[in-house]
């Protein structure tokens, strides 16, 4: 894909601190989809109808002859590239991020924060991130963050003109900074965001050294500003103080042990 078309924002004239909660489908619908094992206690030989059992979620089905349960469009993959600007058609594309874990900074209350410097979205796609791990610790921060209304500091970043077929689109605006979400998933979580969706870079959590793989599915087309926007956030230091001042936003998470806990 083309290099990201970027913008730099002024800091909010406040400290933003968002404490980050456990990532869950029904908290992260307006941004996008979980997508987990939702009877994770349901061995497929047991998926027979029954009361117990019918009807399962996702409209599911018994497949593989009978040794598998099939949920059914756990998510919607989304390619608007047909209303972008160059005519571009999108193609899907399926690429692996290894992403290390990211450093987090100390807080006077025991707890830590990441700094949140920068946000993207991709206006004509969905993108899924599937981690590559079977350990029940590895956890991976997810900071969203809705759209605010249009404005000229946006006008020249293309969205898409229709509703929406899945779920509405956020619009042409800015992230809007004081709205912003942070949620912990942890390693059977795998996450979409919607098409438009402002997000930051992908944070891998856990001891320095380590990493966590990630399958990424979307569609792109090779044009910049149709495959990816960035604004970087201004702020009064690179790595804000606590408690956080004036033009710094921050993600707060808890102590390592409670964190592996979420």
């Amino acid at each position: 894909m083309a290099s990201p078309v970027t913008l730099r924002l002024p800091g909010p004239a406040i400290a933003i601190a968002v404490d980050a909660t456990p990532l869950t489908a029904d908290a992260f619908t307006d941004f996008g989809d979980v997508v987990e094992n939702p009877r994770p206690n349901l061995h497929p030989s047991l998926a027979t109808p029954s009361p117990e059992t019918l009807p399962l979620p996702f409209d599911a089905i018994v497949a593989n002859q009978g040794s598998a349960i099939k949920y059914q469009h756990v998510t919607r993959m989304v390619n608007l590239y047909d209303q972008a600007p160059s005519r571009h058609p999108g193609v899907a594309v399926v690429n692996m991020f290894v992403c290390a874990t990211r450093p987090l900074l100390p807080l006077d209350d025991g707890r830590r924060a990441f700094p949140v410097t920068v946000l993207e979205r991709h206006p004509y796609t969905t993108q899924t991130f599937i981690p590559l791990t079977a350990d029940p610790t590895k956890r991976y921060l997810v900071v969203v963050a809705p759209s605010l209304p249009p404005s000229p500091a946006d006008e020249r970043l293309p969205v898409p003109a229709t509703p929406g077929r899945f779920r509405p689109l956020p619009g042409r605006g800015l992230p809007d900074l004081d709205r912003l979400r942070a949620f912990v998933a942890t390693g059977r979580q795998a996450v979409t965001y919607g098409a438009g969706t402002w997000h930051a870079p992908m944070v891998a959590l856990g001891e320095a050294g380590t990493a966590i793989e990630f399958v990424v599915v979307q569609f792109a087309n090779g044009v910049a500003v149709e495959d990816c926007q960035e604004v970087y956030l201004d702020s009064s230091t690179a790595e804000p103080p606590s408690p956080p001042r004036a033009g710094t936003v921050v993600v707060k998470l808890p102590p390592g042990p409670a964190l592996a806990k979420l």
